[in-house]
């Protein structure tokens, strides 16, 4: 069963049938958490670093917002038996696409924030990939962990 995270959304599961995928990131992150012991992966696909640029549009959607987004994240799959000790973590997106002059450097900002808070949090990330100017695609089967990236101009990897 395939189970799409949209922009500004987030998906947690423990379903050994179901695969997250989110698609077209941009300037946007995804964030793919997996725990390999208790069979349970999430993903996240934020848009802005930091949710004091919007607090209603924060409260209405924690997801939009990296500062927001990412702890609910850890948060639904702890509350499902993961922990982050044991936690595979895929960064992807971060790129200037439609800001090709980096006046805004949404991209850049949207990949500071995350790490500024992994840091701060002791998270440890495995695979990334990010910046450049092209869209990636996520996706990751619950069953096994496998955690594939489709890049515009490219194929699919398995990462």
């Amino acid at each position: 069963m395939k189970t799409i995270v949209g922009v500004s959304d987030m998906k947690v599961s423990g379903n050994r049938d179901e695969t997250l995928i989110t698609y077209s990131l941009g300037s946007c992150i995804g964030v793919v958490i997996y725990d390999s012991q208790v069979k349970v992966g999430g993903m996240l696909h934020y848009m802005l670093p930091e949710s004091q640029l919007d607090r209603e549009k924060a409260q209405k959607n924690p997801y939009m917002f990296a500062d927001t987004g990412i702890p609910a994240l850890f948060k639904a799959a702890y509350a499902l038996g993961a922990l982050k000790s044991r936690m595979r973590v895929v960064v992807v997106g971060g790129a200037q696409i439609l800001d090709q002059k980096g006046f805004f450097n949404i991209g850049k900002r949207n990949h500071m924030a995350l790490r500024k808070l992994f840091f701060k949090n002791g998270v440890i990330v495995d695979h990334e990939d990010v910046g450049g100017n092209v869209n990636r695609t996520i996706r990751i089967e619950i069953g096994t962990g496998a955690i594939y990236m489709k890049t515009s101009g490219k194929g699919e990897e398995k990462v």
